[in-house]
């Protein structure tokens, strides 16, 4: 029987493991479009909060959702380069309109999901994946130079600073044990920020001028609006999402060896959806299952769902006081650009690894990965190779994205679900020598 006391103390762990890949996808997101310190603190507090929301969601169950299992939601990592895209192209009203409907998608998905996920075997996703990791590390490594427009990027104190909170990520990585390697992007964000204080100082006018509490405010950034390649974004990031979360059931599942059934994960899937819905109208971002707290309660061994249920009410609480927040926006940017190299990194590193249950001995499977991430990257670089195009087959090349992902799908099925006429030629043969 565990005591008050330590399951308070887990369920913080399980916040700290969690909170830094979870605040840096606000950060992130906000540095890009150019948001203010307002709405950055805004931004990150109001995402800390709908983690917590999204966590209750999928530990209460009941007859329409809730896979109910101690699953940590956070942020989907995957979901910031075609946030990021999609507020350059099409504005922050865009943003918002393409999560809620994706979230209403996958509401509505969800009992179908197991006749679709069949279109994302390991082959696609691990493609689409290792995409959206590289992506992003133009976004990273700018960040380790100071940041674009930035009056000394590329300095040697800006790549001392990147570089240097990436190598205490290391030395953590490498020399740490059991929980310190949960945090050690945390504690690389924190050895990076104390280093910048004590050299140059840091502003703490943010944490000083954020409120001591505030309530979450539906569409603070405005109303949203509805452009179908955003739209068309999003449901793919939620059905990758949705994929990858159907992996942190089945572990968990595992650990706690309780079975499950497909009506469990169709709750699953629509909680996650109705996270997504929510997300949108309070203006944070799409929600999925978290794997790094999936490994912390294989180390901890501790199974049940009132630790999560205290993550989840330590999370809203934080939510709820933006000088909390505040305090992550005033990071310097090379230290975010030290952690952000290791983070997507990662992500490249998760789709690699995804790719590892492929058969690469089949020259097919090796084509859908080569020409995917070909066209992924390719229109990433080259925004405005499908410009010619009309507006409707633009909907499926406005980002390398999109483009890869649709590339991954439509050759997966060409070569892996179509029969093939040797094979078909085969069945055949044998039928008849039978």
């Amino acid at each position: 029987m565990l005591g008050k006391g330590r399951i308070a103390a887990l369920g913080f762990q399980h916040v700290l493991a969690m909170y830094a890949g979870a605040v840096i996808v606000p950060l992130l997101i906000g540095g890009a479009l150019g948001f203010n310190s307002e709405q950055m603190t805004y931004l990150v507090s109001i995402d800390i909060f709908m983690c917590g929301i999204a966590t209750l969601l999928q530990l209460t169950m009941n007859r329409f959702f809730g896979i109910g299992l101690p699953v940590v939601l956070g942020c989907a990592v995957q979901a910031i380069a075609p946030i990021i895209l999609i507020g350059e192209q099409y504005g922050i009203g865009a943003i918002y309109g393409s999560i809620i409907v994706s979230g209403l998608f996958v509401v509505l998905i969800a009992p179908f999901f197991s006749m679709v996920v069949r279109f994302f075997p390991p082959v696609v996703t691990g493609s689409v994946v290792m995409i959206i990791g590289l992506t992003l590390i133009p976004v990273a490594i700018n960040n380790v130079a100071g940041g674009q427009g930035a009056a000394d990027f590329g300095s040697l104190y800006n790549l001392g600073l990147g570089f240097g909170t990436l190598f205490v990520i290391i030395l953590v990585y490498r020399f740490g044990r059991g929980f310190s390697k949960a945090i050690a992007v945390l504690i690389g964000l924190i050895a990076g920020s104390v280093f910048a204080a004590v050299y140059r100082g840091i502003s703490l006018q943010p944490v000083t001028e954020a409120p001591v509490f505030h309530m979450p405010t539906p569409f603070y950034f405005g109303m949203p609006t509805f452009n179908w390649a955003a739209i068309l974004t999003m449901i793919l990031i939620a059905l990758v999402s949705m994929v990858e979360s159907t992996g942190v059931y089945f572990a968990l599942s595992d650990i706690t060896k309780r079975k499950l059934e497909k009506s469990d994960l169709t709750k699953g899937y629509r909680a996650e959806g109705l996270a997504i819905i929510l997300g949108g109208i309070f203006n944070t971002f799409p929600y999925t299952a978290y794997s790094q707290n999936v490994g912390l309660v294989q180390l901890s061994g501790i199974k049940t769902r009132k630790v999560i249920y205290v993550t989840a009410g330590i999370l809203i609480v934080l939510g709820l006081l933006p000088k909390v927040g505040a305090v992550a926006t005033i990071i310097p940017t090379p230290v975010l650009g030290g952690a952000m190299v290791a983070m997507f990194g990662m992500v490249v590193a998760q789709g690699i690894k995804m790719l590892g249950k492929v058969n690469f001995t089949s020259q097919e499977n090796l084509l859908i990965i080569a020409c995917s991430v070909g066209v992924g990257l390719g229109v990433t670089v080259v925004p405005d190779l499908f410009k010619a195009l009309p507006d409707f087959v633009q909907l499926f090349t406005s980002n390398g994205i999109v483009a890869g992902s649709v590339t991954a799908i439509v050759l997966n099925i060409i070569f892996n679900m179509i029969p093939h006429r040797k094979e078909k030629e085969a069945t055949e043969q044998a039928t008849m020598e039978l």
